[in-house]
């Protein structure tokens, strides 16, 4: 018997001196054609970047691959014990090899006549994965041994697991845990339960052959091995793996497509990043992006306009939709719709369709007039026929009121309330085309022909982003906000990291504040007894104004809260005629109404204006 012993000990001494010297001869043969570890000692890999909204709700992932990067300490202890358990056992024991792994490997190899069964640890799949080809011959597999001591030299075994769990594919387009997370559960990597953490652990050998999605029952078998491996090792209890591995695999799948509701959003955030971080940085992925959009809101909004623009033309077919809400303070975009379906069409009609605004352009020839003291709130101007003479092209021009009837003298505020095209043409006439360039100056309006006095009744066209914008002066008390998608930019998805960007309220004096308080009494006026009334029925203070252009080809109306500023336009994209009477007030006032009850609003009375002459000096 101690021959017998004897005699296996000196063939597992011969054996290994026989392995030490292939792989001493080995390294030095292929120590010149070794790849560096470096990028290994600075892992940051290839990540996605991750939408937010406003109350960090995820809105899209973008760039590829999908890979999130956490750190060791976000993943539970019990799903780093799954991944050893099923891949290596003796991961904090070995330098990088296992030497029993090995020879039941090569044993294998050798009797099927071909490398069937790699044997690696974990720091040789981190190998395999970021340093060699997956390629199976046996130099490389030499290669992958030496790489993996080497590796083990110069990293602790936390960073090695930390590479290795960030970086193994999981199927479903999903790159580490977190992605996969939250790919097969739609949840993060530390919300996950033992069982969806053993099923996790049972992917990286054949992700596609165990996928619970396409391939339950054997992700059902392969689940239950981790568990026992991990009983076998003495992270958990048999009966606690028994327990486990009756229970079903209760997936969640997230679908990481765009969802159609956001993605004009998404769209518009994409172009703004481009102008705030270098495209590389960007492509790198692995960016915390917190947006300035209210997913809730958003998601309600869109599919209740377009319900109701439906609902408005039953008859014949749906015209297309723009929608703009921002935080008036911040200029913070809180919904954005630039169609009625995004699948059919992804232009954006909200950013870039430019539409005559008709009569939602009068409110700022009105607060001109006032601004410059031309006119006094309580002024009084005729709603009568008028004939301006040689405007267009030399020829006389004589608008009229939309109902062809005439009022009579009416106040400023009864005018803009009924909306009078006489009254705004004359209000025009009386500020001259040099004080009306100013205006728009100062509004940042820029049109590609020459200012003519059809401007009064908004025959230049705009997108409905700048209308928006725009009338933030009004809510505002006499300042332009301009509207952004982007809050803020994180270097780091889980966890805040390093601030990138901060937005920053970009704030522009336009008309003073008695102005802003006059107009905002004026279009309450055009919400409580004008052509905005159905906007009363939101239920708090509301003012706006309705817009009809030429033809009933553009359908608008812009509302606002002391919080918050809406635009909506109805219009077909061919600039057809929405039909006879299908104005502002009836086609696009309702779409409004249906986006702004999307959300809860606090009820909230417009600024009351105080003159600087009523203000007691300090200390008084």
């Amino acid at each position: 018997m101690k021959s017998f012993l004897k005699f296996i000990t000196t063939i597992i001494a011969i054996t290994f001196l026989g392995i030490s010297v292939i792989l001493t001869v080995s390294y030095l043969y292929l120590k010149v054609s070794l790849p560096s570890i470096y990028k290994l000692k600075h892992y940051r890999p290839k990540q996605t970047n991750v939408l937010y909204d406003i109350h960090g709700n995820i809105i899209a992932f973008l760039g590829t691959p999908r890979r999130i990067f956490v750190p060791l300490n976000k993943i539970p202890p019990y799903v780093i014990h799954a991944f050893i358990a099923a891949e290596d056992a003796n991961f904090y024991k070995h330098r990088g090899i296992d030497f029993l792994g090995l020879l039941r490997a090569l044993y294998k190899d050798i009797i099927h006549g071909k490398i069937v069964q790699g044997g690696s640890t974990i720091t040789q799949q981190v190998v395999k994965s970021l340093l060699l080809t997956p390629k199976r011959t046996i130099r490389r597999k030499i290669k992958e041994m030496f790489l993996a001591w080497q590796i083990e030299k110069y990293l602790t075994k936390d960073q090695i697991l930390t590479i290795y769990l960030n970086h193994i594919y999981f199927g479903e387009g999903a790159y580490g845990v977190e992605a996969a997370a939250l790919t097969y559960f739609s949840k993060h990597v530390w919300q996950l339960n033992l069982n969806e953490a053993a099923t996790l652990a049972g992917l990286p050998p054949a992700p596609s052959k165990y996928n619970p999605i396409a391939n339950y029952k054997l992700a059902i078998e392969r689940r239950n091995y981790v568990l026992r491996r991990m009983a076998e090792v003495g992270y958990i209890s048999w009966k606690t793996a028994k327990k486990i591995s009756a229970e079903p695999i209760k997936l969640n799948p997230k679908n990481f497509n765009i969802p159609a509701d956001v993605a004009y959003f998404v769209d518009a955030v994409k172009e703004e990043l481009k102008t705030i971080l270098p495209e590389d940085i960007i492509k790198e992925g692995g960016l915390r992006i917190d947006t300035t959009l209210d997913l809730d809101w958003q998601r309600k909004a869109t599919k209740r306009a377009v319900k109701t623009l439906e609902s408005l033309f039953k008859k014949q077919p749906v015209p297309q939709l723009a929608a703009v809400c921002m935080y008036n303070q911040s200029g913070g975009v809180r919904v954005l719709i630039g169609g009625t379906d995004y699948m059919k069409s992804p232009y954006n009609r909200a950013l870039y369709a430019k539409r005559q605004p008709g009569s939602a352009f009068k409110p700022f020839i009105w607060a001109k007039a006032i601004d410059d003291g031309l006119l006094l709130p309580d002024s009084i101007i005729p709603d009568e026929p008028i004939v301006v003479k040689g405007v267009n092209n030399g020829k006389d021009w004589n608008p009229t009121n939309y109902d062809g009837k005439y009022l009579g003298p009416l106040t400023l505020k009864e005018a803009l309330a009924k909306s009078r095209n006489t009254v705004a043409v004359r209000i025009a006439l009386i500020l001259g085309l040099d004080r009306i360039k100013d205006m728009l100056d100062k509004l940042d309006l820029h049109f590609d022909r020459p200012i003519n006095y059809s401007i009064a009744l908004g025959a230049y066209e705009v997108t409905p982003l700048e209308l928006t914008r725009c009338y933030t002066i009004f809510p505002n008390m006499g300042y332009m906000v301009r509207p952004h998608f982007i809050k803020d930019i994180y270097n780091t998805i889980v966890g805040k990291g390093k601030l990138l960007y901060k937005a920053k309220p970009e704030l522009k004096k336009v008309i003073s504040p008695y102005t802003a308080y006059i107009m905002n009494d004026f279009m309450q006026a055009v919400v409580n007894e004008g052509t905005g009334r159905c906007a009363k029925a939101l239920g708090v203070p509301v003012a706006g104004k309705t817009g009809t252009s030429q033809s009933y080809r553009d359908a608008w109306f812009i509302g606002y809260t002391p919080f918050y500023t809406c635009t909506v336009w109805v219009g077909y994209d061919e600039k057809e005629s929405l039909g006879w009477g299908k104005t502002g007030g009836r086609i696009a006032c309702p779409v409004w109404l249906s986006v702004m009850s999307s959300t809860k609003l606090i009820p909230q009375q417009f600024p009351v204006y105080v003159s600087p002459e009523a203000i007691p000096p300090l200390g008084q």
